[in-house]
């Protein structure tokens, strides 16, 4: 006899948490408000001349916010399956954070911007170290040169295998493909970790 509690559909639902990081105005708060399927959660301020002191806006002359903590979204893949966005804060002050908000991850977009690449090498330095599954989605922005996935991934040295892919972080089908993208691909990874430590 089946308990009260139990699932009569036999359906379960999974949530998983993904972290959308990388340089400070490379479009992370503009790709989790694209996917998501509720209203974002957005801790964005408005620059202050304190944090010009600190902040480089060097290339995104005309940003006038920052976000201070985090965003949070949630988009549903496919039936059963959820995915939790916390967009990290790009400047180097708020890194602290970002311990705390990887915990428990599945895997992280690193949003890149190719006008200034060195500005993701952080992030991409950070999910290597802790061995956190990510791919690398280029956010196209009007005006800036075109690179194809293998320039970007020998530019920022990147382990093979490690997806690079093309996206327009304004887009909400574009931004569903990178996640589905990250899915597939930490998938795999940790697939092969359980594998590696029975064999």
């Amino acid at each position: 006899m089946a308990s009260e509690h139990s699932d009569v559909t036999g359906d379960t639902a999974l949530a998983l948490k993904i972290l959308v990081a990388g340089g400070f105005g490379v479009g992370k708060t503009t790709l989790v408000g694209a996917v998501s399927e509720i209203r974002p959660l957005r801790t964005e301020e408005l620059l202050s001349e304190a944090g010009q002191l600190v902040d480089d806006t060097d290339g995104v002359d005309r940003k006038v916010t920052t976000t201070v903590a985090m965003d949070f979204g949630r988009i549903t893949i496919r039936s059963g399956l959820s995915l939790y966005l916390f967009g990290t804060p790009g400047q180097d002050r708020f890194w602290f954070l970002w311990d705390e908000l990887s915990q428990g991850a599945l895997g992280a977009v690193v949003l890149a911007d190719t006008r200034r690449l060195e500005d993701c090498f952080p992030a991409v330095d950070y999910f290597e170290h802790r061995s956190i599954p990510f791919v690398v989605a280029v956010n196209c922005f009007a005006g800036a040169r075109s690179y194809d996935a293998r320039d970007v991934s020998r530019a920022l040295d990147l382990d093979h295998g490690t997806p690079v892919v093309l996206c327009d972080a304004r887009d909400r089908d574009s931004g569903k493909e990178v996640l589905i993208r990250l899915v597939e691909y930490a998938g795999r990874m940790h697939t092969a970790r359980i594998l590696n430590s029975v064999g």
